[in-house]
């Protein structure tokens, strides 16, 4: 099971909005890369459920995520413990405040790609994934918001699938479930989602506190 700054880098992926007019799968993948297209920056609260297969255990987080072009994001976790996740595109920032210390290194090449930066890579949807509805048969659920099975064409190790359910009243993604090698699993739930808010640069440089431990981080497997 990855970490959570490996979670985080490809959770990126579930916040593109999507067309959920469109009744054909061409037309929704055709909304979701045009409306991808135009986002600056994003802002939107989390619920998180990570689930270890193996162990059979599931861990819940939540807080809140910002994302700026070109590869810029924060992650703020409030529960079950607080810990921020910050990058500027080029360096990648983990503080952890219970351990005092946070975590530096180069950000990783998978925030230039589709699996770290939807607002860089994910307007050419059908070029990365092979898309289809979850149930060809009844291509939304229960509330009649579409829901898209994608498969990536070069899968990485914390990412072999993605689950999308769009909400069908303002074309946002609103639930996401991502698939590691493993089939582990992480579930979001979205809420409060705010697209092109203008955020400030400065939002994605972090500055370690006083008297934190400065490590280097590891890199990503």
């Amino acid at each position: 099971m990855p970490g959570v700054a490996g979670i985080a880098l490809v959770l990126v992926l579930a916040l593109l909005p999507a067309s959920s007019t469109a009744q054909s799968l061409e037309a929704v993948v055709a909304g979701v890369e045009g409306a991808y297209a135009r986002i600056a920056d994003l802002r939107a609260d989390f619920i998180q459920q990570a689930f270890n297969k193996s162990l059979g255990q599931t861990i819940k987080a939540e807080g809140t995520v910002y994302l700026k072009r070109p590869g810029k994001m924060r992650w703020e976790y409030r529960a079950p413990a607080p810990q921020q996740i910050v990058s500027d595109g080029q360096s990648l920032w983990v503080y952890t405040p219970e351990l005092n210390q946070v975590n530096v290194g180069e950000a990783p090449r998978a925030l230039a790609g589709p699996a770290g930066s939807f607002l860089a890579g994910l307007g050419k949807v059908s070029a990365e994934f092979n898309v289809r509805f979850l149930n060809p048969a009844a291509r939304t659920d229960e509330v009649g918001n579409p829901v898209l099975d994608l498969t990536p064409k070069r899968p990485t190790p914390v990412l072999t699938r993605l689950i999308l359910t769009v909400d069908g009243k303002d074309s946002l993604v609103r639930k996401a479930v991502l698939y590691d090698q493993f089939d582990n699993t992480v579930t979001m739930l979205f809420t409060r989602v705010t697209v092109n808010p203008g955020l400030a640069d400065r939002l994605f440089i972090f500055t370690p506190p006083k008297g934190v431990a400065v490590v280097p981080l590891e890199p990503l497997k």
